[in-house]
């Protein structure tokens, strides 16, 4: 399903980048590059417009994190998910900013969403999140920063986790194999 080196090259864009996007640690699946894919997903998905993938792929092309898995992340934040985080990313911000100030959710009530007026829904949504200011585009990096460093570190003690559950299955497969053959020996 990866793009081969030859097609990057003879691709017109992505060859003038092909030195960069070709380096093998963009597309290992190891425990690192999975779980700092996953952390710049994290928060480069909560960018406000269309640029969430491109953040996560430049994110993971700078730090040599799985590209793939950057990119993929950045999904979590779609048309029913935004809302809720940009307000949990508001109340963050006000904590932050203003703290111990009373707030009601009645204050940053979001636009409604008519599906059959996207463009309109977005100018309507778009101006929504500018008029919250500084406490959403605060409380947006603390929450990035809080999602990738959990999930950076979900992902590493889960791959480790994994591993150690994989080798017990083993080991333990492996003895019952053998106690299986020592009575079969015995029995003869």
């Amino acid at each position: 399903m990866l793009p081969t080196r030859a097609s990057v090259e003879d691709h017109r864009f992505l060859s003038l980048f092909g030195r960069w996007l070709l380096h093998p640690a963009l597309w290992r699946l190891s425990r690192r590059s999975v779980a700092g894919g996953t952390a710049a997903g994290l928060l480069c998905g909560l960018i406000p417009g269309p640029f969430q993938m491109i953040g996560a792929g430049l994110m993971a092309v700078t730090m040599r994190w799985n590209a793939a898995v950057a990119m993929a992340v950045t999904f979590y934040t779609n048309p029913l998910t935004i809302i809720p985080l940009y307000l949990l990313a508001y109340r963050l911000g006000m904590a932050i900013l203003h703290p111990g100030e009373p707030m009601t959710m009645a204050d940053i009530t979001p636009p409604d969403f008519d599906i059959t007026q996207m463009g309109a829904s977005f100018t309507a949504l778009w101006e929504w999140m500018v008029s919250l200011g500084w406490p959403l585009a605060l409380g947006l990096v603390a929450l990035g920063v809080i999602l990738s460093v959990a999930g950076y570190f979900i992902v590493w003690f889960g791959w480790s986790w994994s591993l150690v559950w994989a080798r017990r299955r083993r080991r333990l497969r492996r003895e019952i194999r053998l106690r299986s053959q020592s009575a079969a020996q015995s029995r003869s």
